[in-house]
């Protein structure tokens, strides 16, 4: 049957997933030491020649405006000016999922293991380059969170796949009721809302 196929592909892009993850935490481990950092409580530390090596990779101030070109200088400000709804929607998905997900008993998406601001730290950066960097992790790690939060949400309130193809759903549509199977969704819907140990591990 299809749909047993497809939960068994399911499962296997999991476990993929898994093996994935740990070879992707073999990998950084082989960066730190390639490129001789540390990282302890979210802190990077180069060791100190190191550093020194990087910093004269830096691009002057001056020289990085004088040498961008014009679009990226018109179109900065339209860029700068998304923090504004990209922190609001921190703040309202944050506020949302305190007070909803208590009361659902669902668990909470932890915020720091998607809004990850390092690279601000990097020696070879200039002040410019580390601020566009620090309004990148944040932003995209905005999206990140509250993208787990609102599928969390799905699978608690309307765990049903939809009828046709979708681009660029979450992994826990795979959770989801087929689409049309009205028993099943009655059957088993009070078990699915339990089901938070099966989480997305990218």
């Amino acid at each position: 049957m299809a749909s047993n196929r497809i939960e068994g592909l399911i499962q296997h892009l999991q476990t993929t997933e898994e093996e994935l993850s740990a070879e992707i935490d073999c990998m950084l481990e082989e960066k730190r030491q390639q490129f001789h950092y540390t990282v302890h409580r979210g802190r990077v530390t180069f060791e100190r020649n190191w550093r020194e090596l990087q910093r004269r990779y830096r691009q002057g101030l001056l020289r990085y405006v004088l040498g961008a070109p014009l679009r990226h200088i018109l179109t900065a400000p339209v860029i700068y000016a998304m923090i504004v709804p990209i922190a609001l929607v921190d703040l309202c998905i944050t506020l949302y999922q305190q007070i909803c997900f208590r009361a659902y008993r669902i668990p909470r998406v932890k915020r720091g293991d998607y809004i990850v601001i390092d690279r601000h730290q990097l020696p070879y950066l200039n002040a410019i380059e580390k601020l566009n960097c620090v309004y990148c992790g944040y932003g995209n790690g905005v999206m990140g969170y509250a993208r787990e939060i609102v599928a969390r949400t799905e699978q608690y309130w309307c765990p049903i796949k939809h009828a046709r193809r979708v681009r660029g759903m979450h992994l826990r549509t795979g959770l989801f009721f087929e689409y049309g199977d009205a028993e099943a969704y009655r059957e088993g819907l009070k078990q699915l809302r339990r089901r938070w140990d099966e989480e997305p591990d990218l």
